[in-house]
Formats: C-alpha cells, structure tokens, sequence
C-alpha cells in the first residue's frame, strides 16, 4: 500500500498463495505457429520493427499451459539499445477460439502469469471456453526483467515500519524506508527501474498484440490494470478490440487526491464489513457499527504501542494495516478478518500477520515469492515522483483522519513515499480519451475500497467510447463477485461483441 494505496487486485489473488511459474515442458505445439498478418505486425515506427515482427516460441508449462518470452526495448526511443524480457502464458480457448484475451490483475505490480494461472476462478466458462486467456508480467514484475531493490529482510522492515509515526524517531524510520527502497531500486545496474512506466508497460502490449498476430488487442484488466489498458486505448486507439476495464482508476488523479479517496475507500469497507458482523448477531466487536470500528481503532493503537507476538516474529502496526486491509478487499474474505481480530484481541497476532504476509507476498520461510512491493513502488513512482516532506504530510493529517479515522493518517503519510525517487519517466502518461476506438466497457462498484465507484464515472466520461456499468455491491471489482448482471453483460460483451447499455446498473 506504499508509496500510494495499493490500486490492484493483488489482495484478491494474494491468499490464493501463488507459487506457479513459467517454467517449461519441452515441445511447442504446431497449432500456436501464428503466422500474423502484415497489418497486425506493423511497427508504428520503423525503428521497432524487429520487435513486432517476432513470433513467441510457446513451450508447454505448468500443465495445459503454455508459456513464451517477448522481447522487447527498455527504452523506446533507443529501439538498438539495451532490450529486456517480458514472460507470457497463455491458456488455450476450451473450444471454438475467437481471440487472445490479455489480461492484467492489477498492482502495480501484480503478476499477470499468475492471474492467467488462476483463470478459472476469475473468468467464465463462456469466455474461457472462446478465448485463449494471455497473462503476462508488465516490465518490472515477477518473471519478466524485474526491479530487485532491496533484500528480504530491508523487506520486512519496509512492510512493518510505523505507518502513522508520531515521534521524531518513527518519522525518521519511515522515510529511511522510503530512502533505501530509491537507493535499491538506482543500484540495480541493468536500469530497468527507470523504465517500468505505465506508457512503456502499455508499449509492450502493442508488441505483445502483434506477437500474437492479432490486428486488435482484446483486454481484461482490473483495478491498475484499468490505468495500464486506458494508457493504451489512448496511445493505439485503432488496435483496441473488445475492452473491460474493472475497478477503474480515473485518469489525471493527483497522489493526494488519489490517496485521501482510498482512505474514504477502506473506511466504507470498514464499516461495511462491521455491519455485516452486526447485523448477524452477537458481535465480537460491539452492537452497533460505530462501537466496532472503534474497537477496531483501539486495537490498531494497542498494536502501535506494543506489537502482538505472532509466532517467532512480531507483529508492528504496519504488518497489522496491511492484514487489516487484505481481507476487505473482498467479501467472500470477510470471515478471514474475522478470525485474525478475534486472535489478536487475544493477544495472538499470527493470523493478521499471515494476511500481511500475503499482501506482500512474503512465504513462510521468510523469502519473498515476488517483487510485488518493489515493482508497486516503482511504477508508481516513476508515473508520479511527487512526494511530500514531512511536514507537508503533517499538514494534510486532519483533512485525512477527519475524512477516515483509521485509515487517514497512513495514506498520509504516504504522501511521502516517493519523496527519495531517483528516475523521472522518459514519456509523460498522456491525457487520456482514447479518441475512435471501439467501445470500452468501465465498471465501477459503489463500496469498492481500493477504487472508488466515482473513479468508474470519471474514466467513463473521459473515454470517447466509455461505457459504465455500476455493480452496488462491496468489495474491489464488480466481475465475477457473485452478480449476474455484471458477469452476463461482461460475456456477452466479450464473447458476442453485444456492448452493454452505457449506465446499465446491477
């Protein structure tokens, strides 16, 4: 969640646990030779033509699965320089195949070949049945040429620092934080941390579309992955095919306005997840909502001051935000949260770290199983160096802990995570409207945590072609959460190109 609110679905794939790869099976079946056609594998400029016109040499892995390499510039106005690597998987279509779906879960930093891995728990049979589902690790992330900016215990001390500091020493803890994930990430000696932009990782899925010979990109991209396929609908609005963009961001956000509407964000969840608790009965936290969000509150302040033991570790108040926040990212997780308070109100905090554990994808052994946490800041960094000193942040404390009081003051103190940046992108993200491409469906959900329901609003209004659709529900992105209408709208899009009614509500 640092430097800012983490914006991707991350959470709802993390307690799945993740640890396929892409490693590979010999073979490379003949029926995925694509031969593109030469509109499809047309480089924008000549200087580019040689990434576009190279063929993946799918190999099988993990199974049914096949997995490839692209290859691709690590910057793309020196085409002949330095190249890195981008790892693909693909899912083949059960029957008839129409398409390539790429798909991207989020993050920044969330691994697409682990989305792709998972499919059948996030797409329909009727969509895996016509589409062969394409994830891929944006540049910087997992299995692609990743940024490697500290080691596993810097890590530790990154995710448990105190994220409310309210002494000089834990001010000067956090931003040394900030400092050696910037210094990290400037030593890498390849300079792949300068190059993860969101215009760069759409870049790549230009390429990416030509490599699987497709004239149009068909995309699926939740919470970030909104923002990356946006970028893109507006740098190749003529290769955008059939476009779900769940849990939107909205374009042009500043990191404070972006960070104090995430605050707001999880606060609903809060409270919406107490209120389910008070409404069944019997409640551990107390008979009204307002009673359990304090309790909640106090627990947070008790951890701050005396970290729970959480088998051979402890548990600080920055583990606690993160496993208090996990879980409210989806509702089917609720009873998750619900165990991991109930044991550390007895003194146990095992449970709550294993949930920030999860978040940021740290294993039991105390390894990190990807670089979520290092690609998430450096992304997020170098589409916006801004950050705020400490004192500029203290300043902005009431109008945070007024608008969200358990969550205010940490994505505050945010504000100044990218404060130590060391790159500045090499192409500003552009404005976005995405002026003549097909239609891009934006769904929003109204108590949506991580993504604010308004956000869907305003990508939709600044799309040329946006059309909304609004799931009333809780918990972040509104496909595959259990509501038919969205799920049908979503297929029928997809699979019969039927665009649904711009305001459909469900």
């Amino acid at each position: 969640m640092k430097p800012k609110a983490v914006t991707g679905a991350l959470a709802m794939t993390a307690l799945l646990a993740f640890t396929a790869g892409c490693g590979s099976d010999s073979g490379a079946p003949d029926a995925d030779r694509v031969s593109p056609s030469a509109e499809a594998t047309a480089a924008p400029t000549e200087g580019l033509q040689s990434f576009y016109s190279q063929k993946l040499d799918w190999k099988k892995c993990n199974g049914a699965f096949e997995c490839a390499t692209l290859e691709v510039p690590l910057d793309y106005s020196d085409p002949t320089g330095r190249t890195i690597e981008v790892a693909v998987i693909k899912d083949p279509a059960n029957k008839k195949k129409i398409g390539s779906l790429a798909i991207n879960p989020g993050g920044p930093g969330g691994s697409g070949i682990e989305y792709a891995l998972y499919n059948n728990q996030s797409f329909s049979p009727a969509v895996r049945n016509s589409y062969d589902i394409v994830g891929f690790d944006p540049r910087g992330v997992g299995q692609s040429t990743p940024v490697d900016c500290l080691d596993d215990d810097a890590l530790d001390a990154y995710v448990a620092v105190d994220p409310d500091p309210d002494t000089p020493a834990e001010t000067q803890a956090y931003t040394d934080t900030g400092v050696a994930m910037a210094n990290g990430c400037a030593a890498q000696k390849d300079g792949i941390s300068a190059h993860v932009s969101t215009v760069e990782a759409a870049r790549d899925m230009d390429v990416l579309r030509a490599a699987l010979g497709e004239d149009q990109l068909d995309y699926f991209g939740a919470s970030y992955g909104t923002q990356l396929g946006s970028t893109y609908a507006e740098l190749y609005p003529d290769r955008v095919g059939r476009f779900v963009l769940d849990g939107a961001i909205a374009p042009g956000l500043s990191v404070l306005d972006s960070n104090l509407a995430q605050a707001k964000g999880f606060e609903v969840a809060l409270r919406s997840y107490v209120k389910n608790c008070v409404d069944q009965g019997s409640c551990f936290l107390g008979d009204t909502v307002d009673d359990g969000v304090e309790r909640v509150q106090k627990l947070m302040d008790d951890i701050d001051a005396e970290p729970l033991p959480a088998g051979d570790r402890e548990l600080t108040s920055g583990n606690a935000l993160y496993g208090l926040i996990t879980p409210l990212y989806v509702e089917s997780y609720w009873p998750y949260l619900t165990d991991a308070l109930q044991a550390a109100m007895k003194g146990d905090g095992s449970q709550l770290m294993s949930l920030s554990d999860n978040y940021a994808g740290r294993d039991p052994d105390g390894g990190y199983i990807n670089n979520t946490m290092e690609a998430n800041w450096a992304v997020n960094c170098l589409d916006d160096p801004s950050g705020l000193s400490p004192e500029e942040v203290r300043k902005q404390l009431p109008a945070f802990e007024k608008a969200a009081p358990t969550f205010g003051a940490a994505l505050a103190w945010m504000l100044n995570g990218c404060a130590a940046e060391k790159f500045k992108a090499t192409e500003p993200e552009p404005e976005i409207d995405a002026e003549g491409s097909n239609p891009i469906v934006v769904i929003g959900t109204t108590r949506d945590p991580a993504t604010p329901y308004e956000w869907a609003e305003a990508l939709a209004e600044a799309l040329d072609s946006g059309v909304l659709v609004s799931r009333d529900g809780d918990g972040h992105t509104g496909y595959m959460q259990g509501n038919g209408c969205v799920d049908d709208a979503v297929d029928d899009y997809l699979v019969d190109g039927k665009v649904p009614d711009d305001g459909l509500e469900c």
